[in-house]
């Protein structure tokens, strides 16, 4: 038996050790940590945080906690001229249907998502694992996970509805409708061109609340919303859900969540309810809170630590194989003497330098 045998059977029991690694990997069960802090956290901090976001979110949207800013206008200015669409509720996108889409629809798609991900994927029990609080209370790795999911989802969207609110008290500026709710009395005001600014704070006669709503344009705050429930879906649908054999399902299913967004925003614009502008700004900050979050705080919801790291093996738990030994004697001076050996103190030799001079130098020489 030749020494490329030997060598040749040692890779194969060592790809056989490797394998023994990874059914012993396999084979372990789902790992229980064990944490105490993971419930007065949750009570103390992440649901007095969540309580208060909810309660400022509140005071932004159905209270006049917070006064809107009084910016003035340009006398006949064609800009903030356009005709009243009416109240939200007779816009073909009216908040009954819009808010609840923007809930309902990202959390159902990630229910579903992780679902199949525990049904379909193997690997899945090994990426998380049962946290033990105590003695008496185990919480699964799937419940917890969509907890974190869901929650962070709603943390964000009650944060874009204080973003969006906030920016709108302080900028106060105008819809394109604004002039025709406010009605201002030109000749009062003496309005003689249209570069003529008008900044008092009694120049409107019309409705005080629908003055007030008029002031709210930017950003558009359901743009802002509808972008932050698009991406943060699409990015879970992108990064979470894995769909074999169709390059096309994913890439669909991604338009498909965004669209709706898109055409709202387009909507707001259309029925001269927001500038362009004010919808481009929503859409900025949805999409930035949504990337912030997801990118940020979730890791990607977790899909760069895919695949299990490997876990040290005991040396009792090792398959035992037999360890190759080495050529006899014979076949090592067999292979020894294919290769010339080179002389360790070459005798010297004689170089000529001249036609009839020869010095005596030391070369390299090989012996056969």
């Amino acid at each position: 038996m030749g020494l490329g045998e030997d060598m040749s059977k040692a890779s194969v029991q060592a790809g056989y050790v490797r394998t023994g690694y990874t059914s012993h990997m396999a084979s372990h069960e789902t790992e229980i940590k064990s944490s105490t802090s993971i419930i007065p956290c949750f009570l103390f901090v992440e649901l007095v945080l969540m309580a208060g976001t909810v309660i400022l979110s509140y005071h932004f949207e159905y209270t006049d906690t917070f006064p809107v800013h009084n910016q003035g206008f340009f006398c006949y200015d064609s800009t903030l001229s356009k005709p009243y669409p009416g109240p939200e509720s007779t816009s073909r996108a009216p908040p009954r249907l819009l808010y609840p889409l923007i809930a309902i629809l990202p959390i159902l798609t990630i229910l579903v998502g992780e679902v199949t991900s525990v049904l379909i994927d193997p690997r899945w029990k090994n990426r998380e694992r049962v946290i033990a609080c105590g003695d008496c209370c185990f919480f699964n790795p799937l419940l917890r996970r969509i907890v974190r999911i869901l929650g962070l989802f709603s943390f964000g969207l009650f944060c874009t509805v204080i973003f969006a609110g906030a920016v709108q008290t302080v900028t106060g500026n105008q819809t394109p409708h604004f002039l025709s709710v406010c009605r201002p009395n030109y000749t009062a005001l003496g309005c003689v061109s249209h570069i003529q600014y008008v900044s008092t704070p009694q120049a409107c006669t019309g409705d005080p609340d629908l003055i007030a709503e008029a002031r709210k344009a930017f950003p558009s705050k359901p743009a802002a919303l509808g972008a932050y429930s698009a991406v943060y879906t699409t990015m879970y649908v992108t990064l979470v859900l894995r769909i074999k054999g169709s390059r096309l399902v994913k890439p669909s299913l991604c338009f498909a969540i965004l669209s709706p967004s898109w055409l709202l925003s387009l909507l707001r614009v259309a029925e001269y309810r927001n500038h362009w502008r004010d919808v481009l700004a929503g859409t900025i900050v949805g999409s930035a809170i949504a990337v912030f979050l997801v990118t940020c705080v979730l890791n990607n919801f977790g899909s760069s630590s895919s695949k299990p790291e490997e876990a040290e093996v005991p040396v009792q738990d090792l398959p035992r194989h037999p360890v190759p030994s080495l050529p006899p004697s014979s076949t090592r001076e067999k292979v020894m003497g294919f290769c010339p050996q080179m002389s360790p103190d070459p005798p010297p030799c004689l170089v000529p330098v001249t036609p009839d001079v020869l010095i005596p130098s030391n070369c390299m020489t090989s012996q056969v």
